[in-house]
């Protein structure tokens, strides 16, 4: 967390580093999503992974984010 980058290395000795920022700006268009990639990359690194590698990061965008301020969700 401390480069803001999510680090896989594989059985094979290979590496790969994601730029948590770069994958924020590129996709996230507001506060709300940026704040549901943010509790997915502190929650679940490896989904986050899974989903920036595999996966369509503004679909699951779609899916989960609620874009009311926190004092208006019951």
């Amino acid at each position: 967390m401390d480069t803001a980058c999510v680090e896989l290395k594989f059985e094979d000795v290979t590496q790969i580093s994601i730029d948590c920022i770069a994958v924020e700006n590129q996709v996230a268009r507001n506060m709300y999503e940026r704040s549901e990639l943010d509790y997915l990359l502190y929650n679940d690194p490896v989904g986050y992974a899974d989903l920036v590698l595999n996966g369509d990061v503004e679909d699951y965008q779609r899916r989960v984010t609620d874009y009311r301020p926190l004092d208006e969700r019951g």
